[in-house]
């Protein structure tokens, strides 16, 4: 690859377009992306604001109505405190003996890494979710079989409805085994059938008790038990990510291209009660 084509823009857009490709708790249908603005540096921090609710009152006709309620309002602050990166080279020699778009498959790999890395790290938010929200605990995890899981999954969106959360939207991210549970159950609807051909998102593959079911290997566990299923609303947390560099360098020492990509990002649960958590082990 020479320098003097290089050109950081075009390699910034493709890297972090595969890294939305790759992400499961990241992505939009998931979390709320609304608040990345202009991400610069890592310790930027972003502003969010929240309005209280409005009161609702009896009117009495003509009966002057009360002074206008004053709306309380509080600020939030993500901050962007996750700085990760990548820095790779090929040596002049292995990219003569292989195809001309080597670079290209590489960008991709450091993308498909970037993004794990995102999707584990968002995966442990759970911790951020309000404790009346769980079912199942790391002391005494819950134990599901392919007839009981759903029966869990409903009790989820109780725990949701009574905290108010919006019926639209709703998710639930679980591990592939939990899924394999879900395929023995006639109620769970599976993506691209007659009942639901909608476009699939990344790990999407159905619905069930009112969600939008997503399966991840990041979803957070202890040595392979204790898995964290996360359900709830985009609306409970939100992620702000930025790709701020990617250089091209020629290594002092060697023969050889090499890219470095920087990847800043930060994630918080704005809403606690808007998310649940079922605690869950295979056995």
């Amino acid at each position: 690859m020479s320098l003097s084509n290089f050109i950081p823009e075009v390699w910034a857009a493709r890297l972090l377009h595969n890294l939305e490709k790759a992400l499961v708790f990241g992505q939009p249908g998931v979390m709320n992306r609304d608040y990345e603005g202009d991400i610069r540096g890592r310790g930027d921090t972003v502003r969010i604001h929240a309005i209280g609710r409005v009161e609702v009152a009896d009117y009495t006709r003509n009966t002057d109505i009360a002074a206008p309620q004053t709306l309380s309002d509080a600020d939030t602050t993500l901050v962007i405190d996750r700085a990760r990166y990548v820095n790779f080279q090929i040596d002049d020699v292995d990219r003569a003996q292989q195809m001309p778009k080597v670079m290209d498959a590489a960008m991709r790999q450091s993308a498909y890494a970037l993004a794990d890395d995102a999707d584990v790290f968002l995966g442990k938010l759970h911790t951020e979710i309000a404790s009346a929200n769980f079912i199942g605990s790391d002391a005494s995890p819950i134990v599901p079989t392919a007839d009981t899981l759903y029966e869990h999954l409903v009790d989820l969106a109780i725990r949701l409805d009574e905290s108010n959360a919006a019926r639209s939207r709703r998710f639930c991210v679980m591990p592939p085994w939990c899924y394999g549970l879900l395929l023995k159950d006639a109620r769970f609807v599976k993506a691209g059938t007659a009942t639901s051909d909608s476009v699939l998102r990344n790990g999407e593959v159905g619905q069930a008790a009112g969600m939008t079911i997503y399966v991840s290997n990041n979803v957070n566990n202890e040595s392979g038990e204790k898995y964290k299923i996360i359900a709830g609303v985009p609306e409970a947390w939100t992620f702000a990510q930025q790709i701020s560099e990617v250089e091209a360098y020629r290594p002092a020492l060697r023969f050889a291209d090499a890219i470095k990509a920087l990847h800043l990002y930060g994630a918080k649960v704005t809403r606690p009660d808007g998310l649940a958590c079922l605690v869950a082990s295979k056995s």
